[in-house]
């Protein structure tokens, strides 16, 4: 575009590297992209695209019978302003950008009139849809979960100081905040950011082709988590979005080798921004690290494009970044070998190795008595455990802690106190809950007596540092401290039962790790034995185990026990 004084204008906050159009190769790049993507499942058939629309229509319908009967019966408002009130659903996330996939949800926002509120929207609302599907309200973050006509939807609230909420009502002036609490801003923030994103690329199709592939990359790598310190999906949304920007006429292929080529080189903690930070008519804080001091510890910040500008990736820890970091070094190593014609798309999408890249791990083994104190107790922890790495990346002769990206849930039947200790403990078979359950009919187990007990497992793994070339003494990994302090601050949750809930850590060799955790084809790590190596000395209670570790002859942190139930410890195993 040609402004008046014949200079061109460009979206983001500096001028494109390229303007220059695609190659023969570029175009047959991108071909080959796309059938891999399509090979790769990520697009949706037009059958479920249709009822997706289908749905979201009729859940707009639900959103105004809501409001209507909000105003009518609680509020006491006259028939005609009733009706007039309104109400609006918008989308936002994968869905909005147009990537999302066969199976996925929808994240849908709840706008409503200044007279509705939050409580009216937990009661009324989900009412009114557990009325017509399955819904649950009790995660830890504030949204109804709903399966509606087989498409899993995600719904959260936010009100606006209006009397009504016209169906050609847009959320982009900042003045629609004013008067909102926070959480209400930060619903709205969702749909504004998504909208503001899909504004500042310059080519829509070349943006979605793209963020599909890099999606799909993060997710095979283990790196799309905005809550255990990677990037979460609007993150990935923006530095595609910051790479088409640079390359305006870019497809997708050559998009894709530029993103890694650039982030791989990125100055980090040099923010990405996709156009410079605006000022609002809000008091409230926006990003800015000459201001605020806990800005300026953003390891790898990503600031997101509407107001107020955040960011969102603050997640972000020293060992999360390095592990982003290296995936990146794989992948542009990968796509200039796809650009030259001496490799694949497919082996960018290659399953993560986490699994079988560490010689130990820690597992934080979340348990309660019911699924819906799991569903919370579980989300308050995972939410947490980015602190527990902090805390582990000041440990001496701890290179790396690594977090996956997901817990692994389990349900137990436990037929006595013992096994119910032991579940609690992280020691369990990998008995399915109906398997379990035939095992106890055919033994004629009471089910009265029978306690169900619901864990979540998360994992980290440890990169431990190798031995200076000479020292023979044994290195001292002392986890006590952070461990116990994580445990300590979970525990402060104004939720937290003791009698119900339960957390525990201990470490666990790779050859311990159970079956569930490795990916289809995927096998044990094998450690050569030709090498003896002496183990690191872990401290789990401030007390050092030299006598016991000087017996030690094979390698390995601690000689399996041949007796596990007996360990009932509250804080991690030795290693």
């Amino acid at each position: 575009m040609e402004l008046q004084n014949g200079q061109t204008k460009h979206l983001g906050v500096t001028p494109p590297i390229a303007v220059t159009y695609p190659t023969p190769r570029e175009i047959e790049v991108t071909d080959s992209l796309v059938q891999e993507l399509t090979a790769q499942g990520t697009f949706e058939s037009e059958e479920e695209s249709k009822r997706r629309e289908v749905v979201l229509g009729k859940l707009d319908k639900l959103v105004k019978e809501f409001v209507y009967n909000v105003s009518r019966e609680k509020k006491k408002l006259p028939e005609a302003d009733a009706k007039e009130a309104g109400g609006k659903i918008f989308t936002f996330g994968s869905y909005r950008l147009g990537v999302h996939g066969a199976g996925t949800d929808i994240d849908t926002l709840c706008v409503v009139p200044r007279h509705v509120t939050r409580e009216d929207f937990f009661d009324e609302m989900y009412r009114i849809l557990r009325n017509l599907s399955e819904c649950v309200t009790d995660a830890y973050v504030p949204v109804i979960k709903l399966r509606f006509q087989d498409i899993p939807i995600d719904l959260i609230f936010a009100r606006l100081e209006l009397p009504k909420v016209p169906d050609e009502l847009e959320l982009r002036e900042n003045t629609l905040l004013k008067n909102l609490d926070e959480t209400c801003i930060r619903s709205l923030n969702g749909s504004r950011v998504t909208d503001e994103i899909l504004r500042l690329v310059p080519s829509i199709p070349a943006f979605r082709t793209s963020l599909r592939c890099i999606k799909l990359w993060a997710k095979r790598r283990a790196i799309y988590s905005n809550v255990m310190g990677f990037f979460g999906g609007v993150a990935w949304a923006m530095l595609v979005a910051r790479i088409c920007q640079l390359y305006p006429n870019a497809i997708a292929g050559a998009i894709v080798s530029r993103f890694f080529r650039i982030m791989h080189q990125w100055k980090w903690p040099q923010p990405v921004l996709l156009k410079p930070i605006e000022d609002g008519p809000l008091q409230v804080r926006v990003w800015n690290p000459k201001i605020y001091h806990g800005d300026r510890f953003h390891l790898m910040p990503i600031i997101t494009p509407a107001y107020p500008s955040m960011c969102a990736t603050h997640n972000v820890t020293q060992s999360t970044k390095k592990i982003i970091e290296r995936e990146f070094e794989r992948a542009a190593e990968i796509a200039d070998h796809v650009m030259v014609g001496s490799g694949k798309w497919a082996d960018l999408f290659e399953k993560h190795d986490f699994f079988i890249r560490y010689r130990y791990y820690l597992q934080i083994i979340v348990s309660s008595d019911s699924s819906e104190r799991q569903l919370k107790w579980s989300g308050m922890v995972e939410s947490r455990i980015r602190h527990l790495i902090s805390k582990l990346e000041s440990v001496e002769n701890l290179e790396l802690a690594h977090p996956f990206v997901k817990g692994f849930d389990k349900i137990h039947h436990c037929t006595n106190d013992q096994m119910e200790t032991d579940v609690k403990h992280g020691i369990f078979d990998s008995t399915s809950v109906t398997d379990k359950t035939t095992e106890l009919s055919q033994n004629n187990t009471d089910a009265a007596t029978v306690r169900v007990i619901y864990t979540t497992t998360f994992y980290v793994g440890l990169d431990i540092s190798r031995r200076d070339p000479g020292t023979k003494a044994p290195r001292q990994l002392n986890i006590s401290w952070p461990t116990q302090e994580f445990i300590k601050l979970v525990k402060v949750w104004d939720k937290y039962d003791e009698k119900s809930m339960g957390i525990h850590i201990k470490h666990v060799k790779s050859s311990e790790l159970p079956p569930e955790v490795f990916e289809d084809g995927q096998k044990r790590r094998e450690d050569s034995k030709k090498r003896k190596r002496v183990p690191p000395e872990v401290l789990e209670d401030g007390q050092g185990k030299r006598e016991e570790l000087k017996k030690r002859k094979h390698d390995g942190l601690a000689e399996k026990d041949q007796n596990p139930k007996k360990i009932k410890s509250n804080s991690p195993n030795g290693i």
